[in-house]
């Protein structure tokens, strides 16, 4: 049986504005993700998931996707790099039709064409549409976020790309801070790198509470990414579920609040 999109809800990228991040194995953290409201919830099966427990989060992805396509969300996984687990998370998930792939620290365009011949190797395999399954590049380190126009150009897969902030904190050996100036440059280039390549941006988690007019939601506003990935429900302050402002001040939604 061949499947299209027309059988789910396929946002387009740029009105994706929430990506939800979750524990690949937790059962309390999925009925978190499925209750929140997130255009897109994302199973992780890398840094959320330890090796121990990837076997047992792999046998839970098609009662979480069922239950994410009922809510009205798109489903992706982030699966681990090919030359690690990637393609035993791949193997596992593939037949239950993720509406997106995501890759974590993204940064040659000869993992992204490799990674799409797998997809579609296994798109066929499985009955899926070919061309069904889309790749989000996870560009966490200076290299990837410098070489997002050539991710980008290597498969067609690719709609839109993931800034993560903290890996790329560390690759740059810049000390963290409430109002993330060490990053804006970073920022500023993945959002022009972006736009030139034509995919749509998504920003990474804020690790710091809200600090009213001074924080965040300014950077937001100046830098112009409009996407925002969120880290694990269980851990926010707001709770599972409420993406509205944060305080009567900024305006900054709680998808844009510290997750993680």
């Amino acid at each position: 049986m061949t499947h299209d999109r027309a059988s789910h809800p396929a946002y387009a990228p740029s009105h994706r504005l929430v990506w939800l991040f979750g524990a690949g194995a937790s059962q309390e953290t999925h009925d978190a993700l499925v209750a929140s409201g997130a255009q897109v919830l994302i199973q992780d099966l890398e840094d959320f998931t330890p090796p121990a427990l990837r076997p047992q989060a792999r046998s839970m992805a098609p009662a979480l996707f069922r239950a994410a396509r009922a809510a009205g969300s798109m489903v992706c996984v982030r699966i681990n790099a090919l030359d690690q687990d990637g393609l035993i998370d791949l193997q596992a998930v593939m037949p239950h039709r993720p509406d997106v792939i995501a890759y974590p620290k993204a940064e040659r365009a000869l993992d992204m064409a490799a990674l799409a011949e797998h997809i579609t190797r296994l798109e066929q395999q499985h009955g899926v549409a070919v061309g069904h399954t889309e790749i989000l590049p996870v560009c966490e380190t200076a290299l990837g976020v410098v070489e997002v126009r050539a991710l980008a150009a290597a498969t067609p897969r690719v709609r839109a790309a993931l800034l993560g902030t903290e890996d790329l904190a560390t690759d740059l050996q810049a000390e963290r801070g409430v109002d993330g100036v060490e990053l804006d440059h970073a920022r500023r280039r993945f959002l022009l790198e972006c736009r030139a390549a034509r995919i749509e941006p998504v920003d990474a988690p804020y690790t710091f509470g809200c600090r009213g007019r001074g924080g965040r939601g300014a950077l937001f506003a100046s830098v112009g990414l409009p996407n925002q990935e969120s880290g694990e429900p269980r851990h926010g302050e707001s709770g599972p579920g409420r993406i509205g402002p944060c305080c009567g001040r900024c305006g900054v939604g709680a998808r844009d609040r510290a997750m993680l």
